[in-house]
């Protein structure tokens, strides 16, 4: 990825009608297919999953196109590949249109297995492809016995440690890997080199339960005749024991430890291991203090010069110990996230001299960092760095957004040298937007360092950027670009709530912020990974609590809340409409059972208050906790759509009697939920409305199916009502404002949300704008007690993709097989556009109106089709390309509903017109 990827600034979208050889692939033929992956990941490493999957897309220039049959080709070289000779499977013509979640079905594969393959396709017509490019994939270790390393640890503890093993290469190498993993937080290094662009590694999981490993591919690292491989650990969130600096939460899961190997494949046939056991040294590293949270503090004076180069004399230092203990099992591909690494590199804005020899770094924009500092001075000097979001009106940093009041957080470098020096961390990342930079001399009066340059390097997940938004009123850009920072900063192995003081997967997150982020990113690996850390965090009695991984225990319901833990049955529904896969279905359905009833022996009546209500609503107290929508209204709720969900998933499985009972149980909870929070009585203050008459409350009753058909129109006026007769205010918190989007808009009402985000006046995004913050803050207000970097209240994006521009998948034909493009002009805008790379391959949608004139382009990937609904006047006529769709080959009228006509299509481009 690049630093343009990521850029603020918004670039008009080419989606008119493109041209033919616009479309990638040969335009000669009718599909070309492309975007070879395995395991939703282009030739991954570490491929430890039984049942491997592959996906492609198709492409072509020509309209109505799909896939009606292909062909796999899978061999164990390259060569073999490039002769169209599948050793490991050749899998014959299949008649199907199916691009994804095909299961490899050639020979069984083992461990470090590479695979070459490719495919083509046969259109429409019944004409082959061209065979599309090779892609890759390498199996990881699949049994316990491929380990040959053993888990080492250092004989004392410090703060960082540093391991070291020489070894021989006798002749030629045709391959060698290298499989890692480093706890708390690893860097691997071979003859001097880093391995891998991989920071904060390995993905943090519950290590009691699982471990994840690293593979590399370190062929070119090696030389002949002596080599060396280096590993320097630190503690991550494996180890939080900290009592002098800010930490979350105190905790350990044992001492730092490591294990791995290298593999050797030499062409002569034979093959080394080179395993970590107790041969390995060990030393302590220069690393003086690590914390996740409390920084990182690296004296310059106390490194190892070539310690992890061939030849270094390492006889003073100490052998690694072997651990006999074990921990959680080593996994890779099948439960990892994307790695993060060094997404692009900001520069200050502004530097501002401060009393005390201080200064104050602004990057002008609030991120997840890591800096890289260039120094002089003399030798024994340090340079400190401490991150803040916001200021104090006299320049100097306030930390009270980011836990500032529980103790320092910093990172910290000293000079080994009198010469201009460079460093750039290992084990410590956090969010923020100002730096306050301290010096201190060697000696008492002495000169202090000289911090020559300082760059923030943005640091989060890999996760490929999928999705584009802008429209013609800049402020809506403006709202996107400040929801996607905050996601951006808070996508890491987990899905983080903030970046600095917590850094913790608080579930609720994961199923509020699903689809908004999805539109964003693939973060498809995430979110398995996120199911594995629930499944993980799990408890005996079904509870999954709030947080996972769990690394902390909550009280009460900060640890068991039901508007959280639904994440474990929403976030598997939700991965299934974004990608048709029921895998998630497949592995959790027993544990989702066991957390269903849990679930029913904590509900009295069908009714359940094990909840936190709408966290952070906007209530009169202003006291971040629920004031509006008590927890029995929100948590019943989701306990009803829990069993709702789990019954449409048992019956996706064939499990006919499971999903008879959960039906039935839904009902029950259903009809409880109606009998206690509507309000029938025509005499009451809030007659004909849910709970508290909240925002929340009216909406989760429309969203979530609560309310009688009869009753929706009532509580729809009384929702709309309420935004109205604030001014447009919102008052929904973290539970209740996705639910108030999707109850306005699929109630025909998105002109409301567009009156409350197209005002700064009131708390809300726009006036998160007015007061300069850079990315999507805690609390609507943006107020200096909460955090300034959370995505929690992003649910806005999802709006703009799914609803404005209209780009949304048919619940009926899930992972965008069937496209739903139903676009909802409001207010003042004049045009909106949205562009998404689904599973199946990019899909673009623009609408613009101008003097009653409405113009639709969209452009539907091949091998699937789409449902427009075009906004017309009653007596207006519609038309495609300059004439009527019942001209056009591949357009199909389905109905008119209101002022929309209803027209099916295949793939390509299409313009649509009318009078709206």
């Amino acid at each position: 990825m690049t630093k343009a990827i990521f850029a603020v600034a918004l670039i008009p979208l080419f989606i008119v009608n493109p041209a033919p050889e616009a479309v990638q692939g040969n335009p000669a033929l009718a599909l070309s297919p492309t975007h070879l992956r395995c395991e939703f990941t282009e030739n991954p490493m570490g491929v430890d999953i039984a049942r491997q999957r592959l996906y492609w897309y198709v492409e072509s220039s020509r309209r109505n196109q799909k896939q009606t049959a292909y062909q796999i080709l899978a061999a164990s070289t390259s060569d073999l590949l490039a002769g169209n000779t599948g050793d490991l499977w050749d899998s014959g013509k299949v008649d199907s249109d199916q691009t994804a979640h095909v299961p490899y079905q050639g020979k069984s594969l083992t461990s470090s297995q590479q695979v070459f393959w490719k495919v083509r396709v046969w259109d429409t017509a019944g004409q082959p492809s061209e065979w599309s490019a090779p892609a890759k994939w390498t199996m990881g270790l699949l049994r316990r016995s491929d380990w040959k390393g053993q888990w080492i640890v250092a004989p004392w503890v410090s703060e960082t440690q540093l391991f070291r093993k020489e070894f021989a290469v006798e002749s030629k190498v045709k391959r060698a890997l290298v499989y890692i993993c480093g706890l708390g937080q690893y860097e691997l290094f071979i003859n001097g080199e880093k391995a891998g662009k991989n920071l904060i590694s390995p993905g943090w999981t519950k290590y009691d339960k699982t471990c994840l490993y690293d593979s590399f591919d370190v062929t070119a690292s090696l030389k002949q005749g002596n080599n060396a491989i280096g590993l320097a650990l630190g503690d991550g969130m494996y180890h939080t024991e900290r009592r002098d600096r800010f930490s979350k939460f105190q905790g350990t899961f044992g001492p730092k430890r490591a294990i791995g190997q290298i593999q050797i494949e030499y062409e002569d046939g034979t093959c080394d291991i080179v395993g970590t056991d107790n041969t390995w040294r060990v030393h302590t590293g220069p690393v003086t203090f690590n914390d996740i949270y409390g920084g990182e503090d690296y004296d310059a004076r106390r490194a190892q010069k070539n310690w992890n180069l061939p030849g270094f004399y390492d006889l003073e230092w100490d052998t690694a110990r072997l651990l006999v203990r074990p921990q959680g099992t080593l996994r890779s591909l099948s439960c990892a996230a994307p790695p993060l690494q060094a997404i692009e590199t900001i520069q200050p804005v502004g530097i501002n001299d401060l009393p005390d020899n201080m200064q104050v770094v602004d990057f002008g924009q609030n991120t997840s960092y890591m800096p890289r500092i260039r120094v002089s001075g003399p030798a024994g000097s340090t340079v400190r760095l401490t991150h803040a979001e916001v200021l104090f009106p006299d320049g100097m940093i306030n930390r009270g957004t980011c836990g500032g009041n529980r103790g320092p957080a910093y990172w910290q470098y000293t000079k080994a040298t009198d010469n201009e020096e460079t460093w750039f961390p290992q084990f410590f990342y956090v969010g923020c937007r100002y730096l306050q930079v301290e010096r201190f001399p060697a000696k008492p009066d002495g000169p202090l360092p000289k911090l020559e340059k300082i760059e923030g390097v943005v640091v989060h997940s890999i996760a490929d950027p999928l999705g584009s938004f802008d429209c013609s009123n800049p402020l809506l850009g403006r709202i996107r670009n400040l929801v996607r920072w905050a996601q951006r900063s808070n996508m890491v192995s987990v899905l983080t709530d903030c970046p600095h003081r917590e850094k913790l997967g608080w579930l609720e997150q994961y199923h509020l912020n699903g689809p908004a982020f999805r539109y964003e990113y693939d973060v498809t690996r995430i979110f398995i990974k996120g199911m594995n850390d629930m499944a993980d965090s799990q408890l005996q009695n079904g509870l999954v609590p709030n947080i996972a991984p769990e690394y902390v225990q909550f009280n009460g319901t900060f640890r068991a809340a039901a508007e959280w833990a639904a994440s474990f049955i929403m976030v598997p529904w939700q991965h299934y409409l974004w990608t048709g896969d029921t895998d998630l279905f497949e592995q959790y359905f027993p544990a989702m059972k066991r957390y269903l009833a849990y679930l029913d022996s904590r509900a009295e009546d069908y009714i359940l208050d094990e909840g936190l209500g709408d966290w952070y609503d906007v209530g009169p107290r202003k006291s971040s906790r629920a004031e509006l929508t008590p927890p029995e209204v929100t948590a019943s709720a989701f306990y009803y759509y829990d069993h709702k969900l789990v019954a449409r998933i048992a019956k996706i499985l064939g499990e006919d009697e499971d999903a008879r009972l959960y039906e039935q149980k839904a009902a029950k909870i259903r009809q409880a939920y109606h009998d206690r929070f509507f309000h029938a009585d025509t005499n009451h203050e809030l007659a004909g409305q849910f709970g508290t008459g909240s925002q929340c409350s009216n909406a989760l009753a429309l969203v979530m199916d609560l309310a009688e058909p009869s009753e929706r129109g009532t509580v729809l006026d009384a929702l709309v009502r309420d935004v109205k007769q604030r001014g447009n205010a919102v008052t929904a918190g973290d539970v209740g404002f996705r639910y108030l989007l999707l109850a306005l808009a699929q109630g025909n009402r998105s002109d409301v949300i567009y009156d409350m985000i197209n005002q700064d006046d009131k708390p809300g995004y726009g006036y998160m704008l007015k007061m300069g913050e850079t990315s999507l803050t805690e609390a609507w207000d943006a107020n200096h007690g909460s955090s300034h970097n959370h995505f929690m209240l992003g649910q806005i994006t999802e709006w703009f993709y799914r609803y404005l521009v209209g780009i949304d998948s048919d619940p009926n034909r899930p992972g965008f097989k069937n496209i739903i493009i139903r676009p909802q002009p409001v207010g003042e805008l004049k045009w909106a556009e949205g562009t998404y790379e689904s599973i199946h391959g990019p899909i673009s949608a623009r609408w613009e109106r101008e003097g009653g004139k409405f113009s639709l382009n969209v452009t539907i990937p091949a091998n699937t089709t789409a449902t427009i609904w075009v906004p017309a006047r009653q007596a207006s006529e519609v038309t495609e390309s300059g004439r009527k769709p019942a001209e056009q080959q591949g357009i199909n009228f389905v109905r008119a509903q209101g002022d929309r006509r209803i027209y099916q299509i295949g793939s390509g481009s299409y313009k649509f017109e009318s009078q709206f």
